[in-house]
């Protein structure tokens, strides 16, 4: 929560004033600082939405024995799924919670989250999550376009403006001051531009991954994020990542149509 704003009066006195009864007290040195001034007064975090699955790590249903990665032994079995974890996880949260406000919001169930975070990024950095929303807070679709990931899922839209609605702690939030960030463009399509970034998805047979390490691009990207006056205006000077795909700024996205017509049969 910011520290509430006040003013500091800084007075420095002569040293012969007690010594000199006529001395008119209109000529005694005075410095008037507020705190703001002395940048004393804690920057307000902004706030960062993380995507789960995909991103902190890769979630396989655990008797779907054709989507195993076949050289990985080294996962963690949470519920009905096995969870790899991404490298830097752990140590890539810790250093967004220094510099954000962060929340959770997965697609997945909710019974299948706080395993998976607690493998992800451990009980500590869970326990300082701002908040941690599933799939009953997306915007599902009704229509009979399904997922291209799963065509027995519908498709799940991640709307920000529920964020900025209904999250107070820390707030009041907006596009001025909001990341999301995940590995799947088309769940932020119903977002105003540039409010988010997005990365390859985690492979976990891809030994070379280094997208969450705190000495890398991501991190270094989301410094200037976390010090910029406007989040749009640095992602929009900005880029980085894999190309977002929303309602405004999409025109030569190759699933802009797609999705254009998800969200006209669908009424959105």
């Amino acid at each position: 929560m910011e520290a509430e704003k006040k003013s500091c009066s800084i007075t420095i006195k002569d040293d012969h004033d007690d010594h000199d009864d006529h001395k008119d007290s209109s000529e005694k040195p005075e410095l008037d600082l507020s705190l703001e001034k002395l940048n004393l007064v804690p920057k307000k975090k902004k706030l960062l939405v993380m995507n789960l699955n995909g991103f902190l790590l890769h979630k396989v249903y655990f008797h779907d024995k054709e989507a195993l990665p076949k050289s990985r032994t080294d996962h963690y079995r949470s519920y009905n799924f096995l969870i790899f974890k991404r490298p830097f996880s752990e140590e890539f949260m810790k250093f967004c919670l220094e510099r954000f406000e962060v929340g959770i919001w997965s697609s997945a169930e909710v019974q299948n989250i706080d395993g998976a975070l607690d493998i992800a990024i451990g009980e500590e950095s869970k326990n300082k999550l701002l908040f941690v929303w599933n799939q009953d807070q997306c915007r599902i679709t009704t229509n009979s376009i399904t997922s291209k990931e799963c065509k027995e899922k519908p498709i799940f839209f991640k709307e920000l403006r529920k964020v900025w609605e209904t999250v107070e702690k820390g707030g009041p939030y907006s596009a001025s001051n909001t990341l999301m960030i995940g590995d799947k463009p088309y769940k932020a399509y119903l977002n105003p531009e540039n409010t988010a970034i997005f990365v390859k998805s985690y492979d976990p047979e891809d030994k070379e991954d280094n997208a969450l390490d705190p000495n890398g691009e991501l991190c270094e990207y989301l410094k200037g994020v976390a010090e910029a006056e406007d989040v749009q205006s640095y992602v929009k000077n900005n880029a980085f990542g894999i190309p977002a795909i929303n309602l405004k700024s999409s025109s030569g996205h190759p699933e802009r149509n797609f999705y254009f017509t998800v969200r006209y049969l669908d009424g959105i």
